[in-house]
């Protein structure tokens, strides 16, 4: 047997001499270690700033935190390492959607399709467009919102669905006895799908790591859920600046939770789907 070789100098490798260190892209999922607290988490993103460049790790508890990236900063599987941001994929080289589909290079959007989904509000229309609009330029689908879910019936008869024009809708809280599900019952049919998830509000199918959140709170009953959830993380009560933190922190597929990841891709189907 041969036996392991090991450095005989016992310093750890952090405390010794700053001799240059080997440059490593900081692809997303690389995990990585830093060095002055032994943070150890998978690269979520990199990010310029007015200090400098930074990267953000997620550990194996959902925790985020934030590192500079600075010459010998980490530990790569042992070995120090200074992280950089990762160039840009090389051009014609293949690239993935922020849904994970597979890029066409080139591809123009299609003319947009007689069938439609529908979303509750204009904070789903933006999450949808953020993970999915390449995907549904190719396909010629037009996502559109609703301002709530009360006059679907009366959209639904408006919109007159039928083989060639499908209609698909996005409802949040789509759970047994919910108002939303009954609606949902009343205009489901042959050329109508009517998919939802189980949150109170599109922002919660947002992962909280992914936000820089332990955790939703719950908010009580009688309160804004909005508001509330502002009030509870200690955020300024402007639900609007409040959404384009949430909605800064998506940059694809990844930073959903799976209950809407789901379904949108199933109302993306039912909508594309060839006239029978």
């Amino acid at each position: 047997m041969r036996s392991r070789s090991y450095d005989p100098d016992l310093t750890p490798p952090w405390k010794r001499p700053a001799t240059p260190a080997p440059e490593v892209a900081a692809e997303r999922d690389l995990v990585v270690e830093e060095v002055s607290t032994g943070f150890c988490g998978a690269v979520i993103r990199c990010e310029k700033t007015a200090e400098g460049p930074t990267v953000t790790l997620e550990d194996r508890f959902g925790k985020h935190r934030v590192f500079p990236m600075a010459p010998r900063g980490f530990l790569l599987e042992g070995r120090v390492v200074t992280l950089v941001r990762p160039s840009a994929a090389p051009a014609g080289g293949p690239r993935l959607t922020a849904s994970g589909s597979l890029a066409v290079p080139g591809a123009r959007a299609r003319v947009a399709r007689a069938g439609r989904i529908y979303v509750e509000g204009r904070h789903d229309a933006e999450l949808v467009e953020r993970v999915w609009g390449d995907d549904l330029r190719i396909e010629g689908v037009v996502v559109e919102y609703l301002e709530g879910v009360d006059d679907l019936p009366a959209i639904v008869a408006s919109f007159a669905p039928g083989p060639d024009a499908r209609l698909g809708v996005l409802v949040d809280h789509l759970v047994p006895g919910s108002k939303e599900s009954r609606i949902a019952a009343e205009v489901t049919g042959e050329h109508v799908l009517v998919a939802g998830h189980p949150y109170i509000d599109v922002w919660e199918a947002v992962k909280p790591s992914s936000v820089g959140i332990p955790a939703w709170p719950a908010v009580p009953r009688g309160q804004d859920w909005k508001t509330g959830v502002c009030r509870a993380l200690g955020w300024p009560e402007n639900t609007g600046a409040a959404w384009q933190r949430i909605l800064g922190a998506v940059h694809s597929y990844r930073d959903l939770q799976p209950e809407l990841l789901g379904r949108v891709e199933e109302l993306i189907d039912f909508v594309t789907a060839p006239a029978a």
